[in-house]
This record gives C-alpha cells, sequence and structure tokens, in this order.
C-alpha cells in the first residue's frame, strides 16, 4: 500500500492493496509490446503525435495529413483528410494472403449443431452480397441510419460490415432489449430500415423475436418514425420459427431476397476519417438513451491497437470474447478490433452454462482458444455453478481478460488459478461505451497484475483525479475521487447523437474552465466514476460516482462492500443497494447469494458482516444481509440493483418481465417483507 496519511473520511475506502502478479516469462517473448520504452514513447508530452502509430495498422485509401484536429473542441477529429473504409479493414485487404483463414467461428447454441466456420473469403462474398441488398432492395445510402435489433448470430458482424461498406451509420441494439427499447433508438436516430432476426436459442429453448419487432415497429410509428422496411434473417433459412406474421409491404425475408444478388460485388465507400460509423446508445434504466457517436478513422485505429497490444491477438490466436455484439464490447473486440487485425474470432449464440456449466470450457478445449475475455459477471456465474469445470478440461489461455465492471480480488484469484493455470496473463480493462476501446489496463509482459486493480492508463492514456473541489489529487492519496482523463484519444465517441450540448456538459463541463478554448488541455475527459489511484499508478474502480455511499459522512463505494462479501468462500454474488437512514442518512444493504449445494444459515449472515468490518472497517457495517436464492437478472447476466433497492424500500420494482429470471422478485419480495 502506498504511503500517506489517511483522514478519517477516507478509511471506509481503503481496500487492502493486493500483490502483485506476473506472467510467464513465455507469454513475454510473445508480447507485442516488448520494450518499457513505450510509456516513454506515449509520454504526455508527445501528444498527439504518438497516435500515428495507430493509425500506421490500418489500410488508408487516402493518407490523412494531421494526426489531430481541436478546432471543435471537445469534439476531436483524429487523421484529418484521410479516408479508409471499416469494412475494407477488416476484410478486403487480407484476401491476398489470409482469404481461407477462418474469420468467424460461430458456435450455435443447440450441442446437436455445428460450428460454422466462415472464412475471409466467404464473409467477403456475403457481406458484398448482403450490401448489394441494403442498397438497392432497402434504398440505404451513405450517411442513413439503420437499427439492427439480432441475437449472438454470425449474420449480426456480415450485417455491420455491410453498413460499413456502404457507409450507413449502424445502430445495434442488444437482442435481449424490450420492443421499447428498441423504439426508443429507432426514433432517436431516425432509422427507417430496422433489421432482426426471426428466433434464436437462449438456454435451450427457441426464442420468439419476430414478433418482438413487430411491436418495435408499432411503438416507433407511434412516436413520429415510421420503419418502412424490416429485413428478416431466418434462423434456420426457408423455415419461419416465429409464429409472426409477415405484414405485406414491409416485411421482408433477406434469405429470400439475397438470391438477387448472387455474385455482387460492392465497392467500398471510401469515408473520411471523422465521419460517423456507428451509434450505441447506453442502456440505462431510466431516462432517455444517449446515442453515442463513434467515428471511422480514430475508432478504427484505436480498437486495432488495443486488440494487438492490450488482448495481444498474434495470427495464430483463437480468441474468444464472449461479450455480446449489442455491447461496444462486441464491436470493439469481437468485431471491429479482432477482424481489422485479421485474426479468428469466436461467437458464441448461447448461455455459457447451458447445458451446464463446463460449456464455456469444452467451447474453448474444441476451437484451441488462447485468449480469452470475458466480464466478471460470467466469470461469478461459472465460479458459483461449478467451480471445479475448468480443471476438467485441457485449458491452454495465454492470456484471459475482463470487462464491464469492477472484479473482486477473490473473484480474480479463481479466474487466475482455475481458468488460467497460474500460467496466463490477466488484463483487468477498464472503459467504457463512450471511450471505444481500453483506457487502463496492466500491458501484459511488461507490467505485473494486481487483483481488483484495473492497473495503469494504457500507453497514451493519462489519468487525472478531482476531488469534490475540482482539486488534483495526486498519486498515493488513497482517497476516492472523480476519474477522470487529461488528454484526448482517437477511440472516444464523437458527441452524443443530436445532442451536442448533453455531450459538452456531461462529458466534459463540470473541469472546464473555458468553453470557448481550443486547447485539449482546458477539457478533461469525465468518466463519471470514482478511483482511487495507489502510488504506483495503478487505479482502483469503486464504481459509479452516484453509487457512492454516504454514511455518517463517509463515503463508501458499493464495489468495496461487495468485494468484501466475496471473500467468505459460500458467497457467489453480492450487490448492494443504499437505504435512506435517518440518522446516518444512508445505510448499505446487501445481498448475497450462495455456491451451489451450499445452505443458507444465519452463521453465513455472521461471516458475512465479519469479513465486511475485517476488511473495510465498522462503518460499512450492513442494515441487514439478505440471503437470497438468485440475483434477479438481465438476460446478458447483469445483477439489477434498481429491483433490489426498490425490494428494500418496498418500492414499485417496475416492468421486471425482461429479466431473466423475473420469478425470482417475488421470491425475494416476500423474503423480505414477511
Amino acid at each position: 500500500m502506498a504511503n500517506g496519511k489517511e483522514g478519517t473520511d477516507q478509511a471506509a475506502t481503503r481496500w487492502k492493496d493486493e500483490e502483485y502478479f506476473y506472467p510467464s516469462k513465455e507469454f513475454i517473448a510473445q508480447a507485442n509490446l516488448n520494450n518499457k520504452s513505450v510509456f516513454d514513447r506515449f509520454a504526455l508530452d508527445n501528444f498527439p503525435n504518438y497516435y500515428a502509430e495507430f493509425a500506421d495498422l490500418i489500410t488508408w485509401f487516402k493518407p490523412w495529413e494531421k494526426v489531430f484536429d481541436s478546432s471543435e473542441a471537445p469534439t476531436w477529429k483524429w487523421f484529418t483528410g484521410g479516408t479508409l473504409n471499416v469494412s475494407y479493414n477488416c476484410i478486403d485487404r487480407h484476401l491476398a494472403k489470409n482469404a481461407n483463414k477462418t474469420a468467424i467461428h460461430y458456435v450455435p447454441e443447440p450441442m446437436n449443431e455445428k460450428t460454422e466456420h466462415i472464412t475471409y473469403q466467404e464473409l467477403y462474398v456475403r457481406v458484398n452480397e448482403f450490401a448489394a441488398l441494403l442498397r438497392n432492395t432497402a434504398k440505404l445510402k451513405r450517411g442513413d441510419r439503420v437499427t439492427i435489433h439480432m441475437p449472438m448470430v454470425a449474420e449480426l458482424p456480415i450485417t455491420m460490415l455491410a453498413c460499413a461498406r456502404l457507409g450507413v451509420i449502424h445502430n445495434v441494439v442488444f437482442g435481449g432489449f424490450s420492443s421499447s427499447a428498441c423504439a426508443d433508438r429507432i426514433i432517436d436516430s431516425k432509422s427507417r430500415v430496422l433489421i432482426t432476426m426471426d428466433a434464436y436459442y437462449r438456454a435451450g429453448k427457441l426464442i420468439d423475436h419476430k414478433s418482438v419487432d413487430d411491436e418495435s415497429c408499432q411503438l416507433a410509428a407511434d412516436g413520429g418514425q415510421k420503419v418502412d422496411t424490416l429485413l428478416i434473417w431466418q434462423r434456420y433459412p426457408g423455415k419461419n420459427s416465429s409464429p409472426a406474421p409477415m405484414v405485406a409491404g414491409r416485411d421482408i425475408v433477406v434469405q429470400d431476397e439475397l438470391k438477387k444478388y448472387y455474385g455482387a460485388r460492392i465497392d467500398p465507400e471510401h469515408m473520411d476519417s471523422h465521419d460517423p460509423l456507428f451509434l450505441m446508445y447506453t442502456s440505462g434504466t431510466t431516462g432517455k438513451p444517449k446515442g453515442c457517436q463513434h467515428g471511422t478513422g480514430g475508432y478504427l485505429s484505436y480498437v486495432t491497437a488495443m486488440a494487438k497490444y492490450i488482448l495481444d491477438i498474434q495470427p495464430e490466436d483463437v480468441y474468444w470474447c464472449t461479450a455480446d455484439i449489442g455491447w461496444i464490447t462486441g464491436h470493439s473486440f469481437i468485431v471491429y478490433g479482432p477482424l481489422a487485425l485479421g485474426a479468428s474470432s469466436i461467437m458464441y449464440e448461447g448461455v455459457p452454462t447451458y447445458p451446464d456449466a463446463g460449456r464455456n470450457w469444452r467451447i474453448a478445449q474444441d476451437l484451441g482458444i488462447t485468449i480469452f475475455y470475458t466480464a466478471p459477471t460470467a466469470i461469478r456465474a461459472l465460479r458459483k455453478v461449478g467451480p471445479d469445470e475448468p480443471k476438467k478440461y485441457n485449458l491452454k489461455f495465454k492470456l484471459i481478460g475482463t470487462v464491464g465492471e469492477p472484479i473482486e480480488p477473490e473473484v480474480w484469484r479463481w479466474y487466475y488459478k482455475e481458468v488460467g493455470k497460474d500460467q496466463a496473463a490477466v488484463v483487468d480493462t477498464y472503459w467504457q461505451t463512450e471511450t471505444g476501446g481500453f483506457v487502463f489496463c496492466t500491458v501484459p509482459g511488461l507490467a505485473p497484475m494486481k487483483p481488483g486493480s484495473a492497473g495503469p492508463g494504457v500507453p497514451g492514456i493519462h489519468p487525472v483525479l478531482f476531488d469534490d473541489e475540482g482539486n488534483t489529487l495526486p498519486p498515493g492519496s488513497n482517497k476516492p475521487a472523480h476519474f477522470c482523463i487529461k488528454n484526448p484519444w482517437p477511440g472516444c465517441f464523437q458527441t452524443i447523437w443530436g445532442n451536442r450540448d448533453r455531450f459538452v456538459n456531461s462529458y466534459f463541463g463540470t473541469y472546464n474552465r473555458d468553453r470557448n478554448s481550443k486547447d485539449w488541455r482546458d477539457w478533461p475527459y469525465i468518466t463519471g466514476d470514482t478511483a482511487i489511484e495507489a502510488g504506483d499508478g495503478y487505479v482502483r474502480i469503486l464504481g459509479r460516482a452516484d453509487d457512492v455511499i454516504n454514511v455518517s459522512g463517509h463515503r463508501l463505494g458499493s464495489k468495496e462492500i461487495e468485494a468484501a462479501a466475496l471473500t467468505v468462500p459460500e458467497i457467489a454474488e453480492a450487490a448492494v443497494v443504499a437505504i435512506p437512514h435517518e440518522i446516518k442518512g444512508a445505510e448499505p444493504e446487501l445481498y448475497v447469494s450462495l455456491k451451489p449445494g451450499v445452505v443458507a444459515t444465519p452463521d453465513i449472515e455472521k461471516k458475512v458482516a465479519d469479513a465486511i468490518v475485517f476488511q473495510i472497517g465498522k462503518i460499512a457495517k450492513c442494515g441487514r444481509i439478505w440471503v437470497v436464492p438468485d440475483m434477479p437478472k438481465t438476460r446478458s447476466g447483469k445483477i439489477m440493483r434498481r429491483v433490489l433497492l426498490a425490494v428494500s424500500t418496498k418500492a414499485d420494482v417496475g416492468n421486471i418481465m425482461t429479466l431473466a429470471n423475473p420469478e425470482i422478485v417475488d421470491a425475494i419480495q416476500k423474503m423480505v417483507n414477511k
């Protein structure tokens, strides 16, 4: 732990610092970045010119003229004057040498369906033919927006790459989102074309999806945006897997229509570097979703560099990111980053625990996966239902990663030991929808790993932490602070679609002193998270600024309480909510679920309570600890803390039918309210 005097109001946020872990020497020999001089090369004094290295990783039709343009601050422009096409970079440029290399291994959920191995040549053919359909049948052109509401099937990246080929801005909506959420995004993006699939598998069931998007079209029309074309991919070509009827004049079955375009080839549109590539809407449960607009040249160069330097994807690797393409992780590190590198990327349709907890590890063994990148949510689930499963399989990961939320040190150690076999490098990546790619993470092979810490900034990213008064806190202060980034980077989003004022105020406004300034130094980026920076420069994320619980004037990060609970061996998952308290202001209340076979007893509650006091202090003592059979979760596995808060405060839990397990809410309510 870094030295430094600790104020009384900071004791609650001081976690036990963790020991360093070092990757194997064999891994260091493979690392793309194998010289520590990289940190000198990417020092802030060399900004922005060091990002030219990232631009060199991709192919330009017309060379760029200037690395960075701040004339419309804080809407940054990267590699101005250059033109390129993302689809060309992800497919065409690999054909000369790697046409028959597998681009996408697609694994269906049903065990009796074979894995589909799509080569770069086949991807080229399928993307071109679908691009012809989009242009000629759907009448889409450069600059149009199209909404895509599809599950994890191979046709999804094909659809995205076809849009990119035409310069059409795609807006992918997570397949598990409701018709209302999809309609909101159709309306905001002004999409007149919606692309969907009739059905998909989830936990062994064939889910009707077309009916959802029939309703999306109706809701969008009610909101003033008509969908005149609904393109429907069939899960089983030639067969309707949804009972929803076709709507004449609007609905088109893609596989039938594609017969018109056999052999079609579409020249890739020459896009300006700063032209929009896609919109990715934040997925908040309340408030209007924000359409984060990502550009072309800056974004592609950044995710390609991060896939190469941080995920260490080499030509011989088989790489699996288990995220859903409906989130930014899937855009950046299933589709665009890996394919721009010419990698072999895995897609899996279903849930990681179907039909059992060994499914992920069988896929990894069968396909010879060397890099595995997943979310702490999935790691906790796999640890809960099959803690010993990885031992049963011949797993040979050189690198394993985490994404999406802080990972508790206890869960990190299980991941490293059981999945990584005490050998794989672990990259705990911190980033956001808005950042496009990684901003904090250890560089594998160059920097040691520390459980629970995202690490320092990736090369080129320089942090700054501000207290509530806007003062800069030095590394090692061990005080929770507002986590910001000093400098721009190419992967950062360009604006909020249709609302630049919201973009400026939300992400740059707080610490800006001059709204007219064109100097990037006046525009630190606001992550919205709180963090602690240790003396070694490693950053530990405490959670969203609004997730901080103020107990009698002491600021507690909700994530640190959950991490403390997970040090108890019987606990599989933990979720804390803040309950109003007339004396303390707020008090944490904790929900925990148990590992399989563990019986709930009062002794377990005491163990958890003792662990929190031991790890953090008495100030973090929870008003109640509820041992529940399961947590309410989204279909992507995220614990819905807002539902738990509603249960604890006896408020309306809202619409829970889109949850993966809505029945659990009633069971928890009965437990809490008895």
